[in-house]
């Protein structure tokens, strides 16, 4: 037997915020919301799929610093600047975080400056 990652868990301080934000930005949708956390995930999948879902736990003051966790994202049916174009007009912007420019990926952060990577290679739908 092995463990299948089922869900990844952020702290942040606007759970509906970034909900939106990442629903966005992977087509997620809500699955789950309390009064302290909402969960996302694929459409017509939900918690237990093949792909994890994604919490946003509310926290007053999430931990600044560098993120021991990352999201990358890979355009799907489209080519990397179009992907690119889409997310900054989501709300995500561009982050430094020491990278040279000559990199196949580039290093964005979402409205609550979480970093992600939105790398060149296409997948297929």
């Amino acid at each position: 037997m092995a463990c299948r990652i089922s869900e990844l868990v952020l702290n942040c301080r606007d759970p509906s915020r970034l909900a939106a934000f990442w629903c966005e930005v992977l087509g997620y949708a809500e699955f789950a919301r309390d009064a302290d956390s909402i969960e996302i995930g694929p459409v017509g999948t939900g918690f237990g799929g093949l792909q994890p879902t994604i919490v946003f736990q509310a926290h007053p003051a999430p931990t600044p610093g560098l993120l021991r966790l990352h999201l990358d994202v890979s355009p799907v049916g489209c080519d990397q600047d179009a992907e690119l174009e889409r997310l900054l007009a989501a709300g995500a912007r561009p982050a430094d975080v020491g990278q040279r420019g000559d990199e196949g990926w580039h290093v964005l952060a979402d409205p609550e400056g979480n970093e992600f990577c939105l790398l060149h290679r296409q997948l297929e739908t």
